[in-house]
């Protein structure tokens, strides 16, 4: 199966609700043009899969935009990335932590059901990584990510 960008997803402010985008500006030492991070130099991914795990696990069906993170990938492990140099399409990028869950995220994502400490359990080390943008460039869906480890 090939790495690719499934989704793209940016907000303007915080607080604000994530907008899906069919394709996104990175710039190097900026981030997601666009998104509410962006001058930090820095984005976030996350797993299709990591999503589709969580669902199953809770019961729940919350989609990627909830994360909110940047990014969603479909076919590449993520965490393996930290510490790495990668591209997506002809951008370089380098993972520099997972992207844990936060209390936050427990508390907007949490249930009747679903505790906000169980959100936080599931999403544990799945979450997803925060990238340092090294190189400018546009993305879309569909855009090819390789791992240069």
């Amino acid at each position: 199966m090939t790495a690719t960008i499934e989704q793209i997803f940016s907000a303007a402010g915080h607080g604000e609700p994530q907008s899906a985008r069919a394709e996104a500006q990175l710039v190097a030492d900026v981030g997601l043009d666009g998104d509410r991070y962006a001058g930090t130099g820095v984005i976030s991914l996350i797993q299709a899969e990591a999503v589709e795990a969580f669902n199953a696990a809770t019961g729940l069906s919350i989609s990627p935009a909830a994360t909110g993170r940047n990014l969603v990938t479909r076919g590449i492990a993520l965490n393996p990335l930290v510490g790495k140099r990668f591209k997506i399409g002809e951008v370089e990028l380098e993972g520099t932590e997972l992207c844990d869950p936060c209390a936050t995220l427990g508390k907007l994502l949490a249930t009747e059901q679903i505790s906000a400490a169980a959100v936080v359990r599931n999403f544990t080390d799945t979450a997803g990584v925060r990238a340092r943008v090294l190189s400018t460039g546009s993305i879309a869906a569909g855009t090819v990510i390789t791992d240069n480890g």
